[in-house]
């Protein structure tokens, strides 16, 4: 009933075509971004991400369904750690790279990774998806293949399917219909809404100056600026600054109106910066840079900012990036987060299973000391965990509930 096909580049697929499958609240899987990432030399050789797009078509040529994947001699830029497995087949002597990673390069955010658009036979779709990705699995001779930060509703389908769940966890904030930044404060402890309070005023009393703006209403100027700064975050950190100039500044022009930059300005001058991306209902936090430190200026431009832009836009979600904590005491609650495996020899299925089925344990009593440290009060007021759930599954109508989390090198973002 159906054809799969592979495809070496986006380009070779249509961008209407492909955009009208991946919706409109994921902007990282958008066909201007993904081809962005392979004119601007993201992905290809030299950083490990060689494109193997996925597309199935009907018999009559009909692109039903599509998926963003990458053969990989690396595990550089997932942000789901696999480097013990790769070692492990080292010390028995095996291969593990080249592997199969469907995935948006560099970006740990939630969302559907089989793209199908609002098909009423997207279940159909999808188990013909997974079975043609490990059918091409099995035939180019990889050690594995493995979906990342996909839905829970997909991760119900790939277990059908024989894969393996892999549980992580990262901090999201749900909009609960706050009317203003002080509603959202008022469902927080005293002692936490004064914590708020005081690292906003800081930056205030500090004189920088915060401003909003769209990706294409950025200049050429303001973005060689914000490169700069993205660039000063990895080499205080150790990392590498992948995204290029020329990356930011095509997605400026072909998607501009799903970008926001913040920019920090302080006596005339732009002192750091953040870069999100928009949904439709999901604002997606990704890097951030400064020249100059702020107290708490990081916080303002990466968390304060955005929750602002929801609000007054009424976006329900807000995924800050991976990792950290300390975005918790800031509104920001733990949240289930989903990748599925198949691992091709069975010497090492076996021990890689288990070792994830005793993951997700850890990994479930981790989400509930987190969320014992939620700043909302007990009274009611605040959203729980089971209420972020909910709300995640209403504002993802066609992707289902929460996905998974995620990591893999050392790749700086804004969280």
């Amino acid at each position: 009933m159906f054809q799969l096909s592979t495809h070496a580049a986006i380009d070779e697929l249509p961008a209407t075509e492909w955009n009208a499958l991946a919706g409109d609240d994921l902007p990282f899987l958008r066909h201007e971004f993904l081809a962005a990432m392979e004119h601007q030399g993201a992905v290809g050789e030299r950083f490990g991400w060689l494109p193997r797009h996925l597309a199935l078509r009907d018999q009559g040529g009909r692109l039903l369904a599509a998926a963003p994947c990458y053969l990989k001699f690396n595990s550089y830029g997932e942000f789901v750690f696999d480097w013990a497995w790769a070692d492990a087949y080292r010390r028995a002597g095996r291969r593990y790279y080249p592997k199969l990673v469907i995935a948006s390069p560099y970006t740990p955010a939630t969302g559907p990774r089989i793209l199908t658009g609002p098909s009423p036979r997207r279940p159909e779709l999808a188990a013909a998806l997974i079975r043609g990705a490990v059918q091409l699995a099995e035939q180019t001779e990889v050690s594995g293949l493995h979906w990342l930060f996909s839905t829970e509703e997909e991760i119900g389908w790939m277990r059908t399917a024989g894969l393996m769940p892999r549980l992580g966890c990262q901090f999201h904030w749900s909009n609960q219909g706050y009317g203003s930044f002080e509603q959202l404060l008022a469902t927080f402890s005293a002692e936490k809404r004064k914590k708020v309070k005081r690292e906003r005023r800081r930056v205030a009393d500090a004189g920088v100056q915060i401003r909003r703006v769209r990706g294409d209403e950025v200049s050429d100027r303001k973005w060689a600026i914000f490169h700069r700064l993205y660039e000063d975050t990895f080499d205080k950190r150790g990392g590498i600054p992948t995204l290029s100039l020329g990356f930011f500044r095509e997605i400026g022009r072909t998607m501009g109106e799903q970008v926001l930059l913040i920019f920090a300005e302080y006596g005339g001058e732009v002192v750091a910066a953040a870069f999100c991306l928009a949904g439709a209902r999901t604002l997606y936090g990704r890097h951030w840079g400064c020249s100059h430190d702020f107290h708490s200026l990081h916080f303002e431009a990466c968390y304060y900012q955005g929750l602002d832009h929801c609000i007054e836009q009424g976006l329900a979600r807000f995924e800050p990036g991976a990792q950290g904590e300390h975005k918790i005491s800031r509104g920001f609650l733990p949240t289930r987060t989903w990748s599925a495996h198949w691992i091709a020899d069975p010497t090492f299925r076996r021990p890689i299973g288990a070792f994830l089925d005793h993951e997700i344990e850890g990994m479930e009593d981790y989400i509930g000391e987190m969320q014992g440290r939620s700043p909302y009060r007990r009274d009611g007021a605040a959203p729980g965990l089971e209420d972020t759930r909910e709300a995640d599954s209403r504002s993802r109508q066609a992707a289902g509930p929460t996905p998974p989390q995620a990591a893999g090198q050392r790749h700086v973002g804004a969280g």
